[in-house]
């Protein structure tokens, strides 16, 4: 019988790299929307004019 000495397998850093990219991803995406998407600025002006309601005219008879 042989005496066989333990298999190393050598993986390279890939894994490691796919995962430094997503998390990187994942945090701009978050500070992305929790800044209401505007990084620099946070003033963000929005004006909505509503129309006016008239009544309607009384019915005459």
């Amino acid at each position: 019988m042989r005496d066989r000495e333990p298999t190393v397998i050598h993986t390279g850093g890939g894994g490691w790299a796919v995962a430094a990219i997503l998390l990187i991803v994942v945090i701009a995406g978050g500070l992305f929307l929790f800044e209401s998407g505007y990084l620099a600025d946070r003033d963000i002006g929005i004006e909505v004019t509503l129309p006016r309601i008239e009544p309607p005219a009384p019915v005459t008879r």
